[in-house]
């Protein structure tokens, strides 16, 4: 008796390259967890973010970020050179569209960090990407962490602290979500492997349009 398959053949089936969206609240570990993929050399092409926030102590310009002046960041947006952008505690963020586009027709998973509101408009305009909501293991621990940092004064962490509240409770526009604990980052950086790897075996793939 003859099988016929219906649908997808999944022995010509080929993975699509992803975009990933790394998200979540300040304190969560969103920079260790991509320095850790890095070191570890998990191949995905990882965006850098433009930003017009000052440089922190150990960070590198075209590395961690690209760090623009205000005008310089009017300028990429008035040329329409962001996929997103939005004011994050006082200071602009964006991420730039040419660089995703250039990742994704070579083949490889795109992977950003961007912010929660950045994640709900990524969403909005790639329907199809792949978002991942990365957290503490209780906001008693994402405060802690925040004030450890001790790279805002005390107005500016208590705005930092309003803003995580608020960012946790869009936790269900996520499409998954890791638990980043303290002493587990490896753990973690395993579990977002794992998201990605099964994506590229679902039946129906995801497609990317820019």
């Amino acid at each position: 008796m003859e099988v016929v398959v219906q649908g997808p053949n999944p022995y010509t089936l080929e993975p699509q390259p992803l975009l990933i969206v790394l998200s979540g609240p300040s304190g969560a570990g969103k920079d260790r967890v991509l320095a850790r993929m890095k070191e570890l050399g998990y191949p995905f092409h990882f965006v850098v973010t433009v930003t017009t926030r000052p440089k922190r102590p150990g960070e590198v310009d075209g590395v961690d970020y690209h760090f623009v002046s205000e005008a310089e960041f009017a300028e990429m947006l008035e040329a329409g050179e962001l996929l997103e952008h939005a004011v994050v505690y006082g200071q602009h963020k964006g991420v730039p569209k040419e660089e995703v586009r250039r990742a994704l027709a070579s083949g490889k998973d795109v992977i950003m960090r961007i912010d929660v509101q950045g994640a709900a408009t990524i969403r909005r305009l790639v329907p199809e990407a792949v978002l991942i909501f990365l957290t503490a293991s209780s906001e008693e621990e994402l405060i802690r962490r925040l004030k450890k940092r001790k790279t805002e004064t005390p107005e500016e962490l208590e705005r930092r602290i309003t803003t995580v509240r608020e960012e946790m409770k869009r936790l269900p526009e996520f499409d998954y979500v890791v638990v980043n604990r303290d002493g587990a980052l490896d753990e973690a950086v395993r579990t977002i492997a794992a998201i990605i790897t099964a994506e590229k075996c679902r039946v129906r793939q995801r497609k990317i349009e820019l």
